[in-house]
């Protein structure tokens, strides 16, 4: 089985080729993915669908070439904390953005049960107005 550790590198992989499905491949059927309060996207969403309808699709609909980059991932055995930024262009205003964020992954028995992002929201607020 993999660790948590490579899991989490997989998910980062599947992003740098954009493919989403790859991304979410090992989320726990009611896998929480928490956004920042003040976040765009805020709240806990549980599951697939709606990770997908209420993070990944208006993130998609609303930025040019959002991207996560990864500058570093932690392995803390089965919590793993990724530290990077956020980069995009908001289409409503063609404001570039750059932000700092760090992911915290909690895995068990091969599945991502949790995910929580801590993020500089007030960058990314900057480029939507």
């Amino acid at each position: 089985m993999r660790t948590a550790y490579q899991i989490v590198a997989d998910h980062y992989a599947a992003s740098s080729r954009h493919d989403l499905d790859g991304m979410l491949a090992d989320l726990a059927p009611d896998a929480q993915w928490i956004e920042m309060e003040t976040s765009a996207y805020a709240g806990t969403h549980v599951g697939r669908a709606q990770i997908i309808a209420r993070v990944f699709q208006p993130i998609g609909e609303q930025w040019e070439g959002f991207a996560f980059t990864l500058e570093r991932l932690v392995d803390g055995g089965s919590t793993v904390v990724a530290i990077g930024h956020y980069s995009g262009t908001f289409k409503a205003t063609g404001k570039p953005m750059r932000a700092r964020v760090t992911h915290v992954w909690d895995v068990e028995g091969g599945k991502v049960r949790r995910f929580e992002q801590f993020a500089d929201t007030l960058a990314l607020e900057r480029a939507t107005r």
